[in-house]
This record gives C-alpha cells, structure tokens and sequence, in this order.
C-alpha cells in the first residue's frame, strides 16, 4: 500500500514554516532598523525582519549601522536612496559581505529570506558549518555572570538553575523542525 501512494505522490515541497504573504501597514521601530518598504508606506511583510536581521549583523561586525545620518530624517533618507556600502575596516569575511548584501536588498521581494523564509537563510553559505538541528543544545562560549541590579533573589536563583542546565548539553534532544 505504502509503495503505491508513493510513486503516486511527488516530491513534497521544502516546509516554510512562516507565511511570507501576510501584510502590514504599521510604522514602528527604531529608524536605523526601519525597511525601506515601511518608510515608504508601502505595506510589508516579514521580509522586514530579513531587513532588520541584514541591519542588526552589519552592526555586530562594524559597529555601527549602514545608513545612520546626522538626524533621523537623514537616516530615513539615506536608508530609502544610498546604497549599501560596506567599511573598509574591520576585514570581515566575503559570505557575511554576501549574506549581509541579500538581507540588505531594497526591493523586500527580492530580498533573501522573502521567498522559503528561515529556509533560505540557514542555506546561505556563511552558516555552511552550523548544524541547525543541534544549535539549541551548543553550550555558548561563555555565560555572563548574573548580578543582582534590583533582580530579587528568587530570580536569581532561577538564573543559575537554568545556566546549569546549560552545562549539560548530552542531555539535549535534537529539535526536528529547527
């Protein structure tokens, strides 16, 4: 029975878990993170959080944001009509140049992670060595130490009973559909 419905059915389409249609008008957020398409009231989708991941990478590695201006105007300006252009310093690999370049394209529908969503950016080449299906069982380099700036005790004692969970990591299944 199985070997019948099997040769009766194709290949199933790759799972996007998203939708990657769904539409908005709101205007929020922080300007140097804002999406062309929202800054022009075009309506948008999630490729805005594709915008904004592009935004939020390019300041890890430089430090600062690509189209920051003198006022929030100039930003939104800037952000709308200039082009990306990267800094010359720090060296910064030519995958994360890319991966940031297709999170950083004008156009949301052309943007990478607008068609198959997460899909599509986890099969960029700058992650080509990270196994997502394990990724939530990797112990982070390091663990910041926990200090009590008005957290009650009771809190921090949750802290570091999930910190010590961390720390056993063999115990970890692995997520399916990550």
């Amino acid at each position: 029975m199985k070997a019948d419905i099997s040769a009766q059915v194709g290949p199933l389409p790759q799972l996007v878990v998203e939708p990657t249609d769904a539409r908005s008008n709101s205007f929020v957020g922080t300007y140097e993170y804002l999406a062309p398409e929202i800054i022009k009231g075009e309506g948008h989708g999630n490729a805005v959080d594709w915008w904004t991941f592009g935004i939020l990478l390019f300041e890890l590695l430089y430090g600062k944001t690509p189209f920051k201006g003198p006022s929030n105007d100039d930003t939104l300006s800037n952000i709308v009509s200039q082009s990306l252009k990267f800094p010359g310093t720090p060296i910064v690999s030519f995958h994360a140049r890319d991966l940031i370049r297709g999170l950083l394209i004008k156009d949301p529908e052309n943007r990478l992670g607008s068609i198959k969503g997460a899909a599509e950016i986890k099969q960029h080449p700058f992650f080509v060595n990270l196994n997502w299906a394990l990724i939530r069982c990797a112990a982070p380099p390091e663990l910041p130490k926990f200090r009590d700036f008005g957290t009650s005790a009771s809190s921090m004692a949750t802290h570091k009973e999930n910190a010590n969970d961390l720390e056993d990591i063999d115990d970890c299944e692995e997520f399916e559909l990550f």
